[in-house]
């Protein structure tokens, strides 16, 4: 019997044409030669070489090694792109070009996909807020006064993102204790993980320009999971008065895989209701179309699923971090990424933080291996999620692991 082509993949396979991740990859003969590629079930499609192979218009956004010269090319260019690459592994005569251009995913490294150019992370679950306040301000209120007035946020480090599989060595800085005298250094002990998405840019726009909500489209060329790693005592200490610094500046990994936007339409779904008014350039209750995604995010220590937060309970929503972000006339860059905050739900098995999952390490995690805090030296995150796609299919999304390592 004929062996099987890579392209007849099972049904539901989550990583199907309906979906067409893109990522940047290597192989072991050419080892410095980045190629941009697309995800087809358990092969990775170099496109840069199909477009060659095909006589593409798009060789030359294709032929690259990275991301970045495609995202600069604007909406109507993805669109164009995505529907030639869904005929290349649809359509049975391209097959003789196509198959031996594919690579199986365990014979290729992955690389980060795109450059990073700016890095902005935010603060949009309700129930991620709501815990941290009750955590930290027990007899005040869960929520800061602004927070259903406007995404919060802060400004990152680009230099950091790393691709997944890559280690996490763990940090070393100061901290205090409430009851200690002065603050000591050294390792973290409390270090955490942040389950998120991550936003790319693709478009950029002008300085002084906003960006309105309508135009979320026109610049966002697609999502990625996202793990923010948190060194929670490092922060606590440096954290007043001004936000996020050491405590998470040391590492951000990112999934290998870029989402098209377009593969999530049939995610699209909106978000909680608005408990305040928001002011015009927030409100999105006239949007033609729904601000939040039906992502459903697992989250394993060691192989094991300890929590699965649901994204379709964010509050703020990217289109609104994006106009919140570029309202006061930031301009935004081709590599742009901005990560939605932590994800966590209602319940405690939805929560996306240790420091929520253990309220702070006061409610130990019971595990085979014995109780956990916060993460120790050796153990291996990985965050894993699907989207509802088209006629009854799933979209994955490429997973984000790292292991910590002593530092």
């Amino acid at each position: 019997m004929p062996e099987q082509s890579p392209l007849e993949l099972a049904e539901g396979d989550p990583f199907g044409p309906h979906n067409l991740p893109y990522g940047v990859f290597t192989t072991a003969d050419q080892p410095e030669r980045r190629r941009l590629g697309v995800r087809v079930g358990g092969h990775v499609l170099d496109a840069g070489a199909a477009a060659h192979a095909l006589g593409s218009p798009y060789a030359a956004l294709l032929d690259q090694p990275g991301l970045n010269p495609l995202m600069a090319a604007g909406r109507t260019a993805w669109r164009d792109v995505r529907r030639a690459l869904t005929a290349w592994v649809t359509v049975p005569a391209h097959r003789p070009d196509i198959e031996p251009l594919l690579h199986p995913l365990g014979a290729v490294t992955m690389h980060l996909p795109y450059e990073v150019a700016d890095y902005v992370d935010f603060y949009a679950s309700e129930h991620h807020a709501t815990n941290v306040g009750r955590i930290f301000r027990p007899d005040g209120d869960a929520l800061t006064p602004n927070w259903k007035h406007l995404p919060i946020g802060y400004h990152g480090r680009a230099g950091t993102i790393v691709v997944s599989g890559t280690d996490v060595t763990r940090p070393s800085g100061q901290r205090k204790a409430p009851s200690d005298p002065a603050p000591v250094f050294g390792p973290s002990v409390k270090l955490d993980i942040e389950a998120e998405v991550g936003f790319v840019v693709g478009t950029p726009s002008r300085q002084g320009s906003p960006v309105e909500l309508a135009s979320f489209r026109d610049h966002v060329f697609g999502l990625s999971l996202l793990n923010d790693w948190s060194a929670r005592d490092i922060q606590a200490w440096e954290y007043v008065p001004l936000g996020p610094f050491l405590g998470k500046s040391f590492a951000t990994s990112v999934s290998a895989w870029v989402t098209p936007l377009e593969a999530l339409d049939a995610a699209r779904v909106a978000p909680p209701a608005r408990t305040h008014d928001l002011l015009p350039y927030l409100d999105d209750a006239d949007e033609e179309e729904p601000g939040g995604f039906d992502l459903r995010i697992s989250v394993s220590l060691n192989g094991r699923v300890i929590s699965e937060p649901p994204f379709s309970t964010m509050y703020w929503t990217a289109a609104q971090q994006l106009a919140h972000m570029t309202v006061n006339g930031a301009s935004l860059r081709t590599g742009d990424l901005f990560a939605s905050g932590t994800v966590s739900g209602g319940r405690r098995e939805e929560r996306g933080s240790f420091l929520e999952l253990t309220w702070n390490g006061t409610e130990p995690l019971e595990l085979p291996d014995g109780k956990r805090t916060f993460l120790e030296d050796g153990d291996e995150i990985t965050l894993t999620a699907w989207a509802p796609g088209p006629d009854g299919t799933r979209v994955g999304l490429g997973e984000v692991t790292g292991r910590i390592v002593a530092g």
